[in-house]
């Protein structure tokens, strides 16, 4: 960390100490509260696409667990935050088993029901002292200090938040941060990688609830009395526009975003009155307006421009590639030579009443590359989605490595060592082109999402960045390791598509129309990495519309027409073929 972030953290720990008014100070604890929740946001909607306006019911969850155990049962509140705790994990984990499997408007919409139910709920318990809530909730005390002034719970809010957010930056930068961020581009490319998606939209849903629940349980014990007013809808949309304003995709924009919405709704209060002549909760109006013209000019949040005036004081991390001496990743058993990899036994897929792929029968062996081509519309991204488990069967049977695998997700399929490319490239643009890469690596490595806050896991990273760069040199971009994928042209993109692939240890790997928009010497080199790739064992299946590409680099093609398969035969039979002539243009001559 740069000498000059050392001294605003200093700046930011002396605070309290200097002769600043009060109010100051409770400022900032309530920015402090704030950020914690919002930290949350960023990581569930931010970086996982997941909408959520219930955060605040898990805000009161966690005070009204520490306020009711404190004063009810004279339960010490260190006690207080894990039960809290585990009670915000059994709700969550609830929640996310009836919210998680909606998309599109229907999980924001869940996420009010559910924030306005458990609102309801807390107004209306008895035990809970109803609409008055809990008073006389008792002040924390640390190792014999009284945390019990603004100016000395202050340091527990702040250590808690920067804790927070260190734990959320470890975490986006590793093997499970990666995957989480891979969320947002949809699940097929993540699934196809061996990720399960479901799985990683539970764990960033229950880690933003435990945020949440951490500054619940300081908020009861700072404001020393709990009610559900601070836990309705209303700080649910609150603490979303927070998170927007900040800029929602960006850990640090979750503490710039909570002190421009605290610091701007307090004016407003005082101002609003004073230029209208009137009272009322007009800042709602203002900050409805402010959101829109947020999400025009700067959708991106505040932080991004703020971060340039700042960069001298934060530190800003130095691409350098610093996995020389990393262990290899562990590699699977290769296939035989010759060895039956993948068997499609007539093969039917449906849409209604649409037959895509009508009883398609083809084999692929150890060693071999295997062309799959037709006209548009013949059917041959269809048959890659029902071979790799994108799409399921309507009938007939796949069996890979001796194994019948349809009717198995595909990231189960990815296990047993098939790996694919797409046809419509799936890359994360902001992440850099390594990072990406490294994405393929997922299914050789194990550390978790605990093991990455905690930041246990850089051996294993290491492991998996040393891959990414294998790969890259191997298809001729290791120089643009450190670019966002987004940054480069199309052709480039399909070749780290193949890096990424490749990094999976594959036995069967799957290329979907690979050479599309590829110039002449970039095509020359992939048939060079695909042969090389041949040569070391690894077997490739492969749609393309080059027909020279396709000729020149294919052991067997496999042709399809309207669904169906036309030929099965050597580059030299299919282009000696009067069906397949027929097929292209429309006549035998």
């Amino acid at each position: 960390m740069k000498k000059p972030a050392w001294l605003l953290l200093a700046l930011l720990a002396a605070l309290p100490l200097l002769p600043v008014p009060e109010f100051w100070i409770t400022q900032l604890n309530y920015i402090g509260l704030y950020s914690i929740v919002v930290l949350g946001l960023v990581l569930l909607t931010g970086v996982g696409g997941l909408t959520s306006f219930g955060q605040a019911a898990f805000v009161g969850i966690g005070a009204y667990a520490t306020a009711y155990l404190s004063t009810k049962l004279g339960w010490s509140p260190w006690i207080n935050l894990w039960v809290g705790l585990a009670l915000t994990l059994v709700a969550a984990l609830v929640l996310g088993w009836l919210t998680l499997r909606m998309s599109g408007h229907y999980l924001p919409l869940a996420t009010i029901a559910w924030c306005l139910s458990i609102n309801y709920t807390m107004a209306n318990t008895e035990a809970l002292g109803k609409y008055d809530g809990l008073l006389g909730v008792p002040a924390l005390n640390f190792f014999g200090i009284d945390l019990n002034q603004g100016r000395s719970i202050y340091y527990l809010i702040w250590a808690l938040a920067l804790l927070g957010a260190w734990a959320l930056v470890n975490l986006l930068d590793s093997r499970a941060g990666r995957a989480i961020r891979a969320l947002k581009s949809g699940s097929v490319m993540a699934e196809a990688m061996g990720i399960s998606t479901y799985r990683y939209k539970v764990i960033i849903f229950v880690i933003a609830a435990l945020y949440a629940a951490v500054s619940g349980w300081l908020f009861a014990h700072f404001q020393r009395t709990v009610n559900p007013s601070p836990f309705g809808i209303k700080m649910g949309i609150e603490y979303l526009f927070m998170a927007v304003v900040g800029g929602v995709g960006h850990v640090w924009g979750a503490f710039t975003g909570s002190a421009v919405v605290k610091v701007v709704e307090d004016q407003l209060q005082v101002w609003l009155p004073k230029l209208i002549g009137t009272s009322g909760n007009y800042e709602i109006i203002v900050f409805g307006i402010a959101l829109v013209l947020a999400l025009k000019y700067a959708p991106d949040g505040l932080w991004p421009g703020l971060r340039g005036l700042f960069a001298r004081l934060l530190p800003t991390p130095v691409p350098r590639a610093d996995w020389q001496g990393a262990l290899a990743l562990p590699a699977r058993d290769k296939p035989a030579a010759g060895e039956l990899l993948l068997e499609a036994k007539a093969v039917r897929k449906t849409f209604g009443g649409l037959v895509a792929v009508n009883d398609v029968s083809f084999s692929v062996h150890a060693g071999e590359i295997i062309g799959l081509i037709g006209p548009n519309g013949a059917g041959k991204s269809t048959t890659f989605n029902l071979v790799s488990g994108v799409l399921g069967l309507s009938g007939g049977e796949v069996h890979f490595r001796g194994q019948r695998v349809d009717g198995l997700p595909s990231r189960q399929i990815a296990r047993r060592g098939l790996s694919r490319t797409f046809q419509h490239v799936k890359l994360i643009p902001e992440m850099t082109v390594l990072e990406n890469v490294a994405i393929g690596g997922y299914l050789r490595s194990g550390k978790g999402t605990l093991s990455a806050m905690l930041r246990r896991n850089r051996a294993e990273e290491r492991q998996l960045f040393a891959e990414a760069h294998k790969q890259l040199e191997r298809i001729g971009l290791a120089d643009r390791m450190f670019e966002p994928a987004g940054n480069l042209a199309l052709g480039p993109q399909r070749m780290v598509e193949i890096a990424r692939a490749l990094a999976t240890d594959p036995a069967l790997l799957l290329l979907d129309e690979p050479a599309a928009g590829l110039r002449l010497k970039e095509k020359q080199a992939l048939a060079a990495v695909l042969r090389q790739l041949k040569g070391q064992g690894l077997s490739i299946l492969l749609v393309e519309h080059d027909m020279d590409f396709v000729m020149g680099l294919t052991d067997r093609i496999v042709v399809m027409e309207f669904g169906t398969r036309l030929m099965d035969g050597t580059p030299a039979e299919v282009q000696a073929s009067p069906a397949v002539r027929a097929a292209y243009l429309g006549t035998e001559h």
